[in-house]
């Protein structure tokens, strides 16, 4: 069942609205003690917001757990597992995907869902062409079929010469494959799968 069925989204949206009202009741705490320790690591608001695109090409503001410190000398999006913007708390945030948790707002007011394509920055979306804006027409997600096959991206965009290149040339437009397919096909035991598969892993 595609995405575009009305049925298949409500489905979802009031599964998405069950899930994050459930997971932020349970986790506020480990949030707010992530955000406590964040503030104190980078010297900044714990709280990251960062606007990313979302349903029908609008920006939102999409909350994470700061986990990276300023270098103005480095303004890429795109980070490395060797990125040393990245602090030692900041790695064990990532790795454990704690610092992913605030998002589960986001899902609540309706940004995002708890499955879809990652939201990307402004300056991704408006190359979509043809079938490929399908993807606008869905909210993205925390985690996604696209997300668990990259889920190693920063040690993959490590071992690559020109990082930015790679992930524009070769990972960029696999996502963009792969969340197709995932919009064109989606069924509600395929996103428990991928739920169950983020956690798990």
């Amino acid at each position: 069942m595609s995405l575009s069925n009305p049925r298949a989204r409500f489905t979802k949206r009031a599964f998405d609205l069950l899930a994050s009202a459930t997971g932020l009741s349970l986790v506020w705490w480990l949030i707010l003690l992530a955000w406590i320790a964040a503030t104190i690591d980078t010297r900044r608001n714990g709280l990251f917001t960062q606007q990313r695109i979302g349903i029908g090409g609008k920006a939102f503001t999409l909350i994470k757990i700061r986990t990276m410190r300023d270098m103005p000398d480095i303004a890429t999006t795109v980070t490395r597992t060797d990125d040393p913007r990245i602090t030692r708390l900041g790695q064990l945030l990532r790795k454990t995907k704690v610092d992913e948790l605030p998002q589960l707002w986001n899902v609540l007011i309706g940004d995002m869902s708890l499955v879809g394509p990652r939201p990307d920055v402004p300056g991704f979306a408006d190359t979509l062409e043809g079938e490929q804006r399908l993807l606008l027409l869905v909210r993205p997600g925390i985690t996604g079929p696209a997300t668990l096959k990259y889920r190693k991206e920063e040690d993959l965009l490590a071992s690559q010469q020109d990082p930015i290149a790679y992930n524009h040339k070769v990972i960029w437009p696999d996502k963009v494959r792969i969340n197709v397919a995932y919009v064109q096909r989606w069924t509600f035991r395929q996103d428990l799968k991928y739920l169950w598969l983020t956690l798990a892993g």
